[in-house]
């Protein structure tokens, strides 16, 4: 019993100098529709939810964006549609937008704010329609109503943080018009996390990071450098769904978010493994290669 209390200590203590690292910093948290369905090993929203409230207690300043992919899927199939994708890109006609929005802001936004608010009443829920948060144009008429973000209002987003609210992030943006497109929550987590000069990006998904072979677990990539990403899209390495991510890595590190990561949000308590600990989970994305 000693020895498990010792243990518990032990691991506090070895946090504490990341705690004081990250107090008072914006941490983006890119919680992907994948990482949401979880495992049977645990309640994965729980622990995951769980993690934020503790991230905000410590004294950071998470920011939650959402993705929602298969169950916008889901309901697509429910409904009859079929699901297209181009480049990791979901075709988005004028249907499409509003199951997209009925997902994501109907279903997935509270779900995961409830979640969180049983340890803590911190979230608020947010859409990229809310105060002109996100605002965004079509990016390819071949795609339908799919938005590329022209500019995210970070104002609205740092008043929440400010009265120390954790923002819970819905990726649909709006047109000067009001037209509502889907926008890929990966990118959207990007340009969030830039306006608002956060410390880290993090993307919870479901693999364990990136691999120079993906057929090989040995091949993970640990870390690397925006370089070096668009060496392994050029060539194909990375590719389909992977690129917009890798891609809003890339951008984001080059424009001033000090580390990028893409975890397995399957791994319980990965988001305290990574932030709190020695161990490296996952990939890093980092511009400089000598700050390693």
């Amino acid at each position: 019993m000693i020895g498990d209390a010792a243990s518990r200590a032990a691991t506090l203590v070895e946090a504490l100098p990341f705690i004081r690292r990250f107090a008072g910093k914006v941490v983006v948290v890119k919680y992907g529709g994948n990482a949401l369905a979880g495992t049977s090993g645990h309640d994965a929203l729980d622990v995951f939810a769980r993690d934020i409230v503790l991230m905000r207690l410590v004294g950071m300043r998470p920011v939650v964006v959402h993705g929602g992919g298969p169950q916008i899927s889901e309901l697509m199939s429910k409904l009859g549609k079929e699901s297209e994708f181009r480049n990791g890109l979901r075709v988005t006609d004028a249907e499409t937008v509003d199951i997209a929005r009925m997902v994501l802001i109907g279903q997935v936004n509270p779900q995961i704010v409830s979640a969180i608010n049983v340890h803590g009443d911190f979230a608020v829920g947010v859409s990229g329609e809310d105060g002109g948060l996100i605002r965004a144009v079509a990016r390819d008429p071949d795609l339908g109503y799919v938005g590329d973000v022209v500019r995210v209002n970070p104002a609205v987003l740092d008043r929440l943080i400010e009265d120390e609210f954790i923002p819970v992030v819905a990726t649909v943006g709006t047109d000067e018009d009001g037209q509502a497109y889907n926008i890929n929550a990966d990118t959207v987590a990007g340009e969030v996390a830039v306006a608002l000069g956060a410390e880290k990006l993090v993307y919870l998904t479901d693999v364990e990071g990136l691999r120079r072979d993906v057929d090989d677990p040995d091949s993970l990539i640990r870390q690397t450098t925006p370089d070096e990403l668009d060496d392994l899209i050029a060539d194909g390495t990375i590719a389909g769904g992977m690129i917009p991510k890798v891609s809003s890595c890339v951008d984001a590190v080059r424009r001033g978010v000090r580390r990028a990561h893409i975890l397995d949000g399957r791994i319980e308590h990965v988001l305290l493994l990574e932030l709190l600990t020695l161990e490296g989970i996952g990939t890093m994305v980092e511009e400089n290669e000598e700050e390693r």
